[in-house]
């Protein structure tokens, strides 16, 4: 993980406008979210909100506190990954070739690869993993002609009997 990177779990009711309060509360502290993934829960009451940030610990802190506030919000923390499972999902757009295909082939274990549709010159290739597998293996695709990336942005849980 990037130095100064956070995760955060946000345990919200599924209410129209929680997300527009809790964006707030990051943009009037300066603190930019890098991604966001909004979820339902078991309990269709509440969702689940993954925020990963870049910044300081006493801005952060700050800005827990200050979620943990708002009306709506059930819980908020931050999480240590060496607690909790993280996965995000990419798909990549490149242009079809044989070696495309090789090296799909040959790091298809490794990454968690599959080729999703190969048509009209182009493939999408899919990965699973952790935050730093797909950045290592984006690293790797630049010399493919990548035409287009998209990627969910980091869902996780914790480990054990801790609630995520």
């Amino acid at each position: 993980m990037k130095p100064n990177t956070h995760t955060i779990s946000v345990l919200v009711a599924n209410k129209p406008g929680v997300l527009v309060r809790i964006a707030l509360v990051f943009a009037r502290r300066g603190y930019n979210i890098d991604s966001l993934v909004v979820s339902p829960t078991i309990n269709p009451k509440f969702s689940r909100m993954t925020i990963t940030a870049k910044g300081d610990w006493e801005t952060l802190d700050q800005i827990i506190k200050n979620v943990n506030k708002l009306v709506d919000v059930i819980h908020c923390g931050e999480h240590d990954l060496t607690h909790a499972v993280e996965k995000e999902l990419a798909l990549l757009k490149v242009k079809s070739s044989p070696a495309v295909k090789a090296f799909v082939t040959k790091h298809s274990r490794k990454y968690r690869l599959k080729i999703d549709d190969a048509s009209e010159g182009h493939a999408i290739i899919e990965q699973t993993g952790a935050t730093a597998e797909l950045d290592e293996f984006e690293a790797l695709m630049k010399k493919y002609s990548v035409v287009e990336m998209v990627r969910t942005g980091k869902v996780l849980m914790a480990k054990g009997r801790e609630k995520t």
